[in-house]
């Protein structure tokens, strides 16, 4: 179960990333071509979030109980958290940039919902996507990064 629940929270992550560039183009074009804000793209915004927040619980479960997890792991003698680079990604910075992202995603997300004009929703949900793919992709163990790179594919 731990690997299925593994590969899945890696699978989500190019799906993640997929609709969020989307996201990013759509409220770009939106915004500079002044177009009026559609179901569409709602329903597109939706998606990019309800995949994040999947994503998220999925995450969480891994971060408390996975085959690394907080309660399943024990650091070894002397080891602080903070010092090893290993268990203060996958503790600290992973999971923080990781929330700080939904967060924004689903800001942008809740612009399709405000009662304010349709360049206003598109800017400002480009702004918030923008900034989730920046955390994204800097909480990302990608492969190249030594110690904490995961395979782009599982």
């Amino acid at each position: 179960m731990q690997t299925g629940l593994l590969h899945l929270h890696n699978l989500l992550r190019w799906i993640i990333l997929i609709l969020l560039v989307l996201s990013i183009v759509k409220s770009f074009s939106g915004w500079r071509g002044k177009k009026a804000f559609s179901p569409g793209d709602a329903k597109l915004w939706l998606f990019t979030m309800i995949s994040a927040h999947i994503t998220l619980l999925i995450g969480l479960f891994q971060l408390l109980a996975g085959r690394f997890g907080i309660l399943t792991t024990q650091l070894p003698e002397g080891v602080s958290v903070m010092k090893d680079k290993f268990f203060r990604f996958y503790w600290v910075e992973h999971p923080f940039g990781m929330i700080v992202a939904i967060v924004f995603i689903t800001l942008g997300r809740g612009m399709a919902k405000k009662p304010v004009s349709d360049e206003t929703k598109y800017r400002k949900a480009f702004v918030f996507f923008l900034i989730a793919l920046v955390f994204i992709l800097a909480s990302v163990p990608w492969p190249f990064r030594e110690i904490i790179g995961r395979p782009l594919l599982p």
